[in-house]
């Protein structure tokens, strides 16, 4: 987009966010636990004037994307923006919490979660535009989380999302190891299997049609019911082996989960990791031929080193999908993250929805960013 037309992207998302801020409430304040928030709009917390001033960085910068060369103002506006968005919290705690009623808790509102999301995307947008180096990137991605933990002392407290992190900590930092767990071994078993399903299709290509026929249904069966197509067998084996059941394999937990991870991790696994071998040129494997390499040397010293790119891209999109799949998983009694999405369904709990959710999509944001950006760094290495 040339600079004569502003930055159309941003203007976009900042008029989004004026609209949820002014549109959607931004808090809810409730007793206790049990009774339900009281929502209230951004005008209803502190008066018109100061949801005027908290909305005004966003303003600036919609008015600042329509001039030539937004770059580093618009950054600054932004960044501006999200560090409003924690000190309004800490009003709204100060003005709409009794300080005499300890079980009294602030709610965050979808208009906040909403202006937090474009601001977000925002900066993600300028940052490429700006042509920010990787560090510089991370520091600014990681401002709103920095932003909170500067508030909590001052008010935050009451976040009734703070405080669902405190009646459960040990079993947050449980959950968040057991869903490590099981993400880990579902992405290095899929690699291992894909890999070697790749190698097999290579070297039997009228394999290939079936290979991935086989895979594709396996993508089109909902994640529910394959976790409870494996829940019989599973248990069946568990009580006619013995052995099978002191390894701890049954009807339910990590077994049946982990299973259909992988299942539904081997087809971006195995395209990608074909893709890739596929994809080395013929002069260069030609080359290495007339320089006297053998079948084993070319593989290994040639043919996986320039395919290791786009396999990486494989890992990512597995990483990203078990990171999310990993969730259900929690159904059957896999542990992770996600028994703390479902016990907040059924306690009509969003904020213990928040505590099991919001870490697996920050797992899935790094992961993505990590992966992503090991995977350009390695095919830039190449082309030089």
């Amino acid at each position: 987009m040339n600079g004569e037309r502003g930055n159309t992207v941003l203007l976009t998302l900042m008029l989004v966010g004026l609209g949820a801020w002014w549109a959607l409430p931004v808090v809810s304040v409730a007793p206790n636990r049990i009774v339900p928030g009281e929502a209230l709009y951004a005008w209803e917390v502190a008066g018109p004037a100061m949801a005027l001033l908290a909305s005004l960085p966003m303003g600036l910068a919609a008015l600042s994307a329509r001039s030539a060369d937004p770059g580093w103002r618009s950054l600054g506006l932004v960044l501006l923006a999200l560090a409003g968005l924690p000190l309004w919290l800490v009003l709204a705690v100060h003005l709409l919490i009794d300080p005499e009623l300890p079980q009294a808790r602030l709610g965050i509102g979808s208009g906040i979660w909403c202006a937090l999301f474009v601001l977000m995307l925002a900066l993600l947008d300028l940052r490429t535009r700006q042509r920010l180096s990787t560090g510089v990137s991370w520091l600014l991605m990681l401002t709103p989380l920095a932003l909170l933990a500067v508030c909590l002392p001052l008010g935050l407290n009451r976040l009734a999302l703070w405080q669902e992190y405190q009646g459960r900590a040990d079993d947050f930092w449980l959950a968040i190891g057991e869903h490590l767990l099981l993400v880990t071994t579902t992405v290095g078993v899929s690699l291992v299997l894909g890999a070697g399903i790749a190698l097999l299709m290579r070297r039997y290509p009228e394999a290939q049609r079936g290979a991935f026929a086989v895979l594709n249904f396996l993508q089109t069966i909902p994640s529910l019911a394959l976790f409870g197509l494996l829940l019989g067998p599973l248990a069946w084996l568990a009580n006619r082996y013995p052995w099978v059941d002191s390894l701890g394999i049954s009807g339910i937990g990590w077994a049946p989960a982990l299973l259909a991870l992988v299942a539904y991790s081997l087809l971006p696994m195995v395209r990608n990791t074909f893709v890739a071998l596929e994809g080395v040129s013929p002069g260069v494997i030609e080359a290495a031929r007339g320089m006297g390499m053998s079948r084993l040397q070319i593989f290994f010293q040639v043919r996986l080193p320039l395919a290791v790119p786009v396999l990486l891209e494989g890992v990512r999109i597995t990483t990203v999908q078990a990171i999310g799949l990993t969730a259900v998983a929690a159904l059957i009694g896999a542990g992770g993250l996600g028994r703390f999405i479902f016990q907040g369904l059924g306690q009509a709990a969003m904020d213990l929805v928040l505590l099991g959710a919001l870490p697996i999509l920050v797992m899935a944001i790094l992961a993505d960013a990590v992966l992503g950006n090991l995977s350009r760094r390695l095919g830039r290495g190449e082309a030089a």
